[in-house]
């Protein structure tokens, strides 16, 4: 996705009130930055866009805002941030960090417009989480079996039931789930690890050869999610009969799915779980 197209996008995701927020005081109400794009995207960009909509240090964000204008906002004050930084924490266990000298490679992600456009999606898509029933066969009996958004082993079961033409959206969300998982919530992910029954019924979706899932299997949880999240990316991209821009995206993060999930680790100890903030509401709660 180039620079134009991704422009396009961020309008495209923008609220009218958002728009007010974005354009200077004396450019009247800000729908002309519906027509251009490319201006739009300078202001997102524009360091000082953080302090006027959100405000220096703010820990409630009490504005008229989307939860995508929030968090594109947030994708490129981590870029701003992470730009004269030497090191961010890595989590080696629940509420155990150690500094790790790895910001130009996090950097090197958020410098790409459709990365930073990719982040910001994925965490406005997990402000409401979907779940509900469905229906399968087993053993020749149907039984119904529920699923969550928030819960990777019970999205997976949704690729034994739905049209194959659905399963390409089914990856891109495990994909996605995987992600806002171990960025989001790393301690979650770390202290609850898989059991063999679950951790073995993901990698069978997964499709890994048994030698394969039986290393996975037996490491960390977060190892496990990151190596899946990429691979079910990847197969999104594989098996979707046209690769879309979006689907490029994908696959291209599939490729750097650490340094994603490290830029996510950073906004979360800094912003989304901050005191005060109220996003995204625990795993399993």
């Amino acid at each position: 996705m180039d620079r134009a197209l991704a422009a396009r996008e961020y309008a495209g995701h923008l609220t009218d009130a958002d728009l007010r927020l974005l354009a200077p005081s004396d450019r009247g109400d800000g729908a002309w930055l519906r027509g251009d794009p490319a201006a739009l995207l300078r202001l997102l960009e524009d360091p000082g866009t953080f302090g006027t909509v959100l405000g220096e240090g703010s820990q409630g964000w009490a504005v008229q805002a989307s939860p995508f204008l929030i968090f594109a906002l947030l994708v490129q004050r981590a870029m701003t941030e992470l730009a004269s930084a030497a090191h961010v924490p890595e989590r080696t266990g629940p509420r155990q960090r150690v500094p790790l000298f790895d910001t130009p490679a996090l950097r090197d992600f958020l410098a790409d417009t459709a990365r930073r456009l990719f982040l910001a999606e994925l965490l406005a898509s997990f402000t409401r989480v979907a779940s509900g029933r469905y229906r399968v066969r087993v053993a020749g009996r149907a039984r119904t079996r529920r699923f969550s958004e928030l819960d990777p082993v019970r999205l997976a079961g949704l690729l034994d039931a739905v049209p194959e033409a659905e399963r390409p959206g089914v990856y891109r969300r495990l994909g996605d789930v995987s992600l806002f998982l171990t960025g989001v919530f790393p301690d979650y992910v770390t202290s609850r690890a898989f059991g063999p029954v679950d951790a073995g019924r993901l990698l069978r979706a997964a499709g890994l050869p048994a030698p394969q899932r039986e290393r996975l299997a037996a490491g960390p949880a977060i190892d496990l999610l990151e190596h899946l999240g990429a691979r079910w990316y990847r197969i999104a991209c594989e098996v979707a009969p046209v690769r879309t821009a979006r689907l490029a995206v994908a696959g291209d993060v599939a490729d750097r799915f650490r340094q994603a999930r490290r830029v996510l680790n950073h906004l979360a100890d800094r912003y989304l779980l901050a005191a005060g903030q109220s996003w995204f509401g625990a795993p399993g709660s």
